[in-house]
């Protein structure tokens, strides 16, 4: 329809520029149609588009600015949105999501309310993903910040749940709550939140790009849920059941927390949080919960000191237990942030993966409040020789004394000072188990795990000796990746409390029953013989808190020596009457209250030479 074949006559390719194919006869002009242009073609709905070699659509320039003036890129032409597009499979995919909202090129043009607006500049073509029932729309190079607005990171996926989980814990304390997403991007995340808990809660997401506002509305409207304040969409589900609702704003994180108090704060920014800590904490109500995503690893994980002091004001150094140290790095910055503005703050949760780290933390508004937590920010005293660390005490007495002496039997000093950090507990355990009921309900079986060994690792109890046997396992589910036993799925969302052993490691676990008490506002359980004295139990708290850091069995493992196996070795450490339980930070670190000589004696004790080593030992007993 182009051009004419049968004609005499030289004739110039229709799609491509005369620089590129110069005119030429007909059996020519048809062998090149058919080897580039017509090879290649997409179908739909009885049209088939060729590919292009027009100027319709130029390379963006790369980050350098590097891109040679003049250069194009082969394209198609959507039949339906006039989009030009590179890829043939990014064309089917978006010519996908044609289908599945029921716009053919008749339905299209025919259509008398206004023109279509793409939530995305021409050009782009959509993938549909899909994560815990909820339905976003992604662009071809969404896994790259640096060239879309609509970033999105499948790889924080248990980022999402364990915020998912935290959320739906307050919204079983009270009702309805006020969500805040504050860097929307695609909008998954506050939209799983809308979708799954409904009336009980009230989402607002907000970005500053427009081009990330339009997704989310198209986001919206893709898993039926109705914008605040638009008339497009669904009003209900045909049921009388009302559907779930969100406000998306286009507007600055620091300028809606400002302006309105929330709940629930989520911060998950590019890179780092601190730029936002203070506008949370202005208007945060009491008792609420804000989350804390940081994925600047660069800083946190010592690679790059400059900018950890730049940015969190803190001094440290890389260590075999860096990732906690970055956990407990972003937490102390989280209590600076919420004692200016007189309030402090409970760990709930701290979490440092791969990817990111994440510190979910409950509001306690008073002075009294922000002073308790201000007091639980010390200076840390690490041995760079054997790695041995211990908080400074506090009071303005400086005792710079380690339990090694490295200091003494080597030359120059061992010792750095790092920090401030934070001291306190990093898990508040009824806290957890009750984000394991909610990933349970919800069929959250990924995240299932973490949130078990999180559990195990926050009791971090001693072995008694008269919970050994068959019975006290029975029925009990296994944490996945630690030594001790774990909360079952099945009975996780009842209330009782009961111990279970497993490989010398105690923990308490839920069980059905009837006779527990109400939750307290930090998110434990609070037993009847509990409840009758509040201080005894406060007290009795402190003194089970998990020990700080951890050692890793690798790092000071002999040489020459076969250490035992890693749940054999938390059995006797146990048996030595030390609390030991395993770490998520690390999946061969041992987190105990044994110092780091008695960490190692009983390392030796248990490691049997190898056979290197044991030939070595005979050669010099017989030359002796």
């Amino acid at each position: 329809m182009l051009v004419d074949l049968n004609g005499a006559g030289r004739k110039s390719c229709p799609l491509c520029p005369e620089e590129k194919f110069k005119a030429c006869y007909s059996h020519k002009l048809r062998r090149h149609l058919q080897n580039l242009h017509w090879k290649v073609y997409v179908e739909f709905e009885g049209q088939k588009m060729c590919i292009c070699h027009l100027p319709c659509r130029d390379v963006k320039p790369g980050l350098r600015g590097d891109q040679p003036p003049g250069r194009h890129v082969a394209h198609y032409h959507c039949v339906v949105c006039s989009v030009t597009i590179a890829r043939k499979t990014d064309m089917m995919s978006h010519l996908k999501r044609h289908v599945n909202k029921g716009e053919t090129e008749a339905s299209y043009s025919a259509s008398a309310d206004g023109p279509f607006e793409e939530p995305a500049p021409s050009g782009h073509a959509y993938e549909i993903m899909k994560e815990l029932g909820t339905n976003v729309q992604l662009l071809p190079n969404h896994s790259t910040p640096q060239k879309s607005d609509t970033y999105f990171n499948r790889k924080m996926k248990s980022n999402r749940q364990l915020v998912f989980c935290s959320l739906a814990v307050l919204a079983e304390e009270r009702s309805p709550l006020e969500c805040l997403d504050a860097f929307g991007a695609t909008g998954i995340m506050g939209l799983q939140w809308a979708k799954h808990l409904r009336t009980s809660v009230r989402v607002t997401i907000t970005d500053i790009s427009d081009t990330c506002v339009k997704m989310i509305r198209e986001n919206c409207e893709l898993n039926s849920i109705r914008v605040e304040g638009s008339s497009r969409g669904p009003s209900g589900d045909g049921e009388g059941v009302p559907t779930a609702a969100v406000e998306v704003a286009k507007m600055d994180a620091n300028v809606i927390m400002h302006l309105r108090p929330f709940d629930y704060i989520h911060l998950d920014p590019f890179g780092t949080a601190v730029n936002y800590l203070d506008a949370a904490f202005r208007n945060v109500r009491n008792l609420g919960i804000i989350s804390v995503t940081s994925t600047d690893t660069g800083s946190l994980y010592a690679k790059s000191p400059n900018v950890t002091l730049r940015h969190y004001g803190c001094h440290i150094v890389r260590t075999e237990y860096y990732k906690e140290l970055a956990a407990r790095m972003l937490v102390a910055t989280v209590a600076r942030a919420a004692a200016r503005c007189n309030k402090g703050i409970e760990v709930l949760l701290a979490v440092a993966l791969e990817h990111f780290v994440l510190v979910v933390v409950r509001v306690l508004r008073g002075p009294t409040q922000a002073d308790d937590s201000v007091k639980k920010l010390r200076k840390l005293v690490h041995c760079q020789w054997c790695e041995e660390r211990v908080f400074l005490k506090l009071g303005n007495m400086v005792d710079e004394t380690l339990p090694c002496d490295c200091h003494g039997t080597l030359p120059g000093k061992t010792a750095v000072h790092l920090g401030p950090l934070w001291a306190g507990a990093l898990f508040n355990t009824g806290f957890l188990r009750r984000m394991l009921s909610a990933a349970v309900q919800h069929s959250m079986d990924d995240i299932q795990p973490l949130v078990k060994t999180l559990i195990c690792e926050s009791e971090c109890t001693t072995l008694k000796t008269s919970a050994h046997g068959s019975s006290a396992v029975s029925g009990q589910g296994r944490c996945d990746r630690g030594p001790c036993a774990a909360v079952c799925p099945e009975t996780a969302s009842h209330t009782s409390v009961s111990s279970a052993v497993e490989c010398g490691v105690v923990i308490r676990t839920l069980q059905s029953g009837d006779d527990a008490g109400p939750a307290d506002p930090c998110g434990k359980r609070k037993t009847g013989e509990e409840s009758g004295n509040v201080m005894k139990k406060l007290k009795s708290d402190v003194s089970l808190e998990h020990p700080p850091f951890y050692y890793s069995i690798h790092r000071h493992s002999i040489r020459g020596m076969n250490m035992p196996k890693l749940n054999r070795f938390l059995q006797y450490l146990t048996e030595a009457g030390f609390r030991v339980a395993r770490t998520h930070f690390d999946p061969t670190g041992i987190r105990t209250d044994a110092t780091l000589v008695q960490f190692k004696s009983v390392l030796t004790k248990y490691s049997v030479p190898t056979a290197a080593g044991a030939q070595t030992s005979v050669d010099t007993e017989n030359a002796a």
